[in-house]
């Protein structure tokens, strides 16, 4: 089985070469100038997406499920790298989409799904230097796969993307893409009959992590006590504090492990998966979208305030009643709500906000939930909203440039790519993008989980240590080390 997957390998090489395509280039002007995209798709009936990702370990991968249409999307191989630094990454990556998807070529096409799509985030701060745990990421970095998979239902379409010179005929280049897919596809469906690797990942993953917090109660309750001084003596209403779990394995993590029992056990959140170099991943599962853009169609929402859940119906209702009615919770909430608002008000002929917050039950967590909508007065894609509404005051706090100061000062560890957004972008600039919360970032065999809290006027330094600790629960359960019952 694996001798004939390389030798697969090895003729799609073939063929990519003998096609003279620059498949991994990172995109700059001399390139746009000199290829363009071409992209070739077809249905695969019966592939599975964990089989998919689980064939191309060892490769850059990429997945993304979203828990409210019932899309999954997955990718693996570069087909091309866009990087951004810098106060300005936003725009830059921008620009960069618009010059790739600007006349790429798309063969095939049945599904408007199937078509290219850019996978990837930015860093929580601009000035994010990649080291230690993020030496594999960047302040901004989007990776368009070289195969990429879509399933909508029971439906299933793969997808190749790669480059040609443009003085070439785009058609020309269709049998050497039909092959290679073919190819992609046969080798897929044999892992399918073999048994399928989605259903092959024990749990928990061999044996028990080490885990060290490496910030103790005591310096946390002293961070707490010094934000609430803050807020209390100066004109910061929140900021958002997190610290940091690390796990040690004597083995490589199991991010596939991983993914597959979050997609079990936590499907009511987005699930994603970033892996720019094999075995440097940041993956997770977070109940939290930022935007969706779909022409001039936005979504987004406010998640603030917590309390836990109980497996007693009635408990449970009343810990959801007791979330509604408090006064804490209610302001923290309030102030992400107003503060999504007056951002968005200038950018929209119709706005829809909720005059009353919800309640959002996942897992093992309730949150205050606000859902919102508009239509966008010029639309422009997804990425001005993102840049627009991050870091929203339920990752960062208000107001915005007091609360990323505190937690510049307040936090030992670097953020990386934690809260900030993930997604993707489509061919015509929309996509969408959650806030990376309830996630890890893995290192060969050391991973990183990052929880945080909101801290307001009122704060305690027990409490919100409590809820830390009920957010790590997500990704510590996935990789092993806490029951999951």
């Amino acid at each position: 089985m694996e001798s004939k997957r390389l030798e697969t390998e090895r003729l799609e090489t073939e063929r990519l070469e003998a096609g003279d395509w620059e498949t991994n280039a990172n995109l700059q002007s001399p390139v746009s100038n000199l290829h363009r995209l071409v992209s070739y798709s077809q249905p695969a009936p019966g592939l599975s997406v964990m089989d998919f990702l689980a064939q191309a370990r060892g490769s850059e991968r990429f997945f993304w499920e979203d828990v409210r249409d019932g899309i999954v999307f997955a990718g693996f191989g570069t087909a091309v790298n866009l990087y951004a630094w810098g106060e300005n990454r936003f725009q830059s990556i921008q620009q960069q989409a618009r010059a790739l998807f600007a006349d790429a070529v798309l063969l095939n096409q049945t599904n408007p799904l199937a078509a290219p799509r850019l996978f990837g985030g930015f860093a929580f701060r601009d000035d994010f230097v990649p080291e230690n745990a993020w030496a594999a990421f960047q302040p901004a970095h989007f990776s368009l796969p070289h195969y990429q998979l879509v399933q909508v239902g029971g439906a299933a379409w793969l997808t190749i993307n790669a480059f040609i010179p443009k003085e070439e005929e785009p058609a020309a280049s269709l049998p050497v893409l039909q092959e290679a897919l073919a190819a992609r596809y046969a080798a897929l469906a044999e892992e399918l009959r073999s048994g399928g690797a989605g259903e092959r990942f024990p749990w928990p993953p061999g044996p028990l992590p080490q885990l060290n917090y490496p910030m103790s109660f005591e310096t946390w309750a002293e961070k707490i006590e010094t934000a609430v001084h803050q807020i209390q003596t100066t004109l910061l209403k929140k900021v958002v504090l997190a610290r940091v779990c690390e796990l040690r394995f004597r083995g490589r993590v199991d991010v596939d492990g991983a993914l597959v029992y979050l997609n079990k056990r936590y499907n009511d959140s987005y699930r994603f998966l970033f892996e720019p170099r094999p075995h440097h991943a940041f993956f997770g599962a977070t109940p939290e979208l930022l935007a969706k853009v779909e022409g001039e169609t936005l979504t987004s929402m406010a998640l603030a305030g917590y309390i836990r859940r109980s497996s007693d119906p009635t408990e449970d209702a009343a810990l959801g009643q007791q979330l509604l009615t408090s006064a804490k919770d209610r302001h923290e909430h309030d102030l992400v709500v107003m503060s999504i608002l007056e951002r968005l008000a200038p950018l929209t002929k119709q706005l829809e906000i909720a005059p009353q917050p919800g309640v959002y039950k996942l897992h093992n967590i309730q949150h205050l939930f606000t859902p919102v909508r508009g239509r966008l007065l010029q639309p422009d894609g997804i990425l001005p909203i993102a840049k627009l509404l991050h870091p929203t005051p339920a990752l960062g706090g208000s107001p915005r440039s007091l609360a990323i100061s505190a937690i510049r000062e307040a936090e030992p560890v670097p953020r990386g790519w934690y809260g900030a957004p993930v997604g993707w972008i489509d061919v015509n600039l929309d996509g969408a993008f959650v806030v990376a919360i309830r996630s890890a970032v893995a290192q060969e065999k050391r991973a990183w989980l990052y929880a945080g809290a909101g801290i307001v006027a009122d704060s305690e330094a027990e409490k919100e240590w409590e809820e830390t600790g009920l957010k790590f629960k997500p990704m510590l359960e996935a990789l092993g080390k806490m029951n999951n019952e």
